[in-house]
């Protein structure tokens, strides 16, 4: 990869890691917490179309988690989680089942971490996660990859 498409890859995370965080910040009140639906996961969907979206969503999700107030243990692992979900759309092939690995991951990873720091059943947490992450990835981030699917000049 030549200078200009190296530029062109860190801006992509950059501004990708940026919509990710402000996203979040901006909705706190629904972005953390037992029960949440984090808007932002929709864009997990991106790493479908552009390796780019791999280091900006895990960025993105280190910053929002600085300020969700879940301490450090949500900082590492539950950005640790995106960035594994957004490595494995990278590698899917099915558009539909592209928002699946950050449902079940973010569910699983970040569902145990709620339980650990607020005490919560375990089953409820990752249920309730599972079902936050359900509406972001199937409910938004499904129909953005079918719009940008369609317009992907928009993605250069």
């Amino acid at each position: 990869m030549n200078n200009a498409g190296m530029l062109n890859y860190w801006i992509k995370a950059a501004m990708i890691g940026a919509i990710y965080a402000v996203l979040t910040i901006s909705l706190a009140p629904i972005s953390y917490g037992v029960i949440q639906v984090r808007v932002a996961e929709a864009l997990t969907v991106l790493p479908y179309f552009s390796p780019a979206a791999i280091p900006g969503l895990f960025v993105g999700c280190v910053i929002a988690n600085i300020f969700g107030g879940n301490g450090l243990l949500d900082i590492i692992f539950g950005s640790l989680a995106t960035l594994a979900a957004a490595l494995a759309v990278s590698r899917i092939n099915n558009k539909y089942l592209a928002p699946l690995p950050p449902v079940v991951i973010n569910a699983l990873v970040v569902g145990l971490i709620l339980h650990y720091i607020l005490g919560f059943p375990a089953h409820l947490t990752i249920l309730w996660v599972g079902a936050g992450q359900v509406l972001a990835c199937y409910g938004l981030g499904l129909p953005l990859l079918l719009f940008l699917e369609k317009r992907r000049h928009l993605l250069r």
